[in-house]
C-alpha cells in the first residue's frame, strides 16, 4: 500500500512537472486571465490527486488534463451563473421595499452552496424529472398539476420525485465520507 501510494505521487509529480506550464498557458490563452487560469490549472492537479484511479487509465497526458480542465471550467461557469442569478434575485427582493433585510455574506455563501448541490442533483436527471423537482419542491406546484402539464400520470411524477430524492440522498452520503 505504501509503495502504491509512493508510486502514485511519483507519477503525479512527473505529470505535474512535465505539463503544468503547458496547461497553464493553454488555459491562459482560452480564459484570458492569468490568475483564474493558474487556479484552474492547479485545481486540475488537485482533482487528480483526490481521485483514486486517476492515473491508471491515462493514455495521453495532455488530452486527459485538458478534459479535466474543461470540466472544471464548466463547473466554474455554472457556479458563476448561479451566483449571478442569486445576487440578482436578492437585489430585486431588496429593491421592492418589503422590509427585507439583506443576508449576511455567510448566509449568501451557504445559500449558494445549497444551490450548487441542487444543481448537482438535477444534472443526472431527465428533463421531466428536473422540471418536476423544481416545480414541486421549489415552486410549490402540486403533483397533479405537474402531471397534467407534462402529460404524464401522477405516478410518473411521483417516480420523478423519487429519482431526485434518491440522488439527493446519494449526494448527502458521498459528502459524509
Amino acid at each position: 500500500m505504501l509503495a502504491d501510494n509512493r508510486n502514485f505521487h511519483q507519477k503525479l509529480s512527473q505529470l505535474y512537472s512535465q505539463n503544468y506550464t503547458w496547461l497553464h498557458a493553454w488555459l491562459r490563452k482560452n480564459m484570458r486571465c492569468e490568475h483564474n487560469s493558474a487556479d484552474v490549472a492547479q485545481d486540475t492537479f488537485v482533482r487528480i490527486l483526490t481521485s483514486k484511479n486517476a492515473l491508471e487509465n491515462m493514455r495521453e497526458a495532455r488530452a486527459y488534463l485538458t478534459s479535466i480542465a474543461k470540466n472544471l471550467l464548466i463547473d466554474r461557469a455554472r457556479r458563476q451563473r448561479l451566483e449571478q442569478a442569486y445576487i440578482a434575485e436578492l437585489a430585486l427582493t431588496y429593491q421592492d421595499g418589503s422590509g427585507f433585510t439583506a443576508p449576511s455574506p455567510a448566509e449568501i455563501c451557504e445559500t449558494i452552496s445549497i444551490l450548487e448541490q441542487v444543481c448537482l442533483v438535477l444534472e443526472g436527471l431527465s428533463a421531466n424529472a428536473q422540471q418536476t423537482f423544481i416545480r414541486h419542491y421549489i415552486e410549490g406546484e402540486s403533483q397533479v398539476a405537474i402531471a397534467k402539464d407534462l402529460a404524464v400520470s401522477t405516478k410518473m411524477v411521483q417516480k420523478y420525485l423519487v429519482q431526485a430524492l434518491v440522488k439527493c440522498r446519494q449526494l448527502a452520503d458521498c459528502q459524509k465520507l
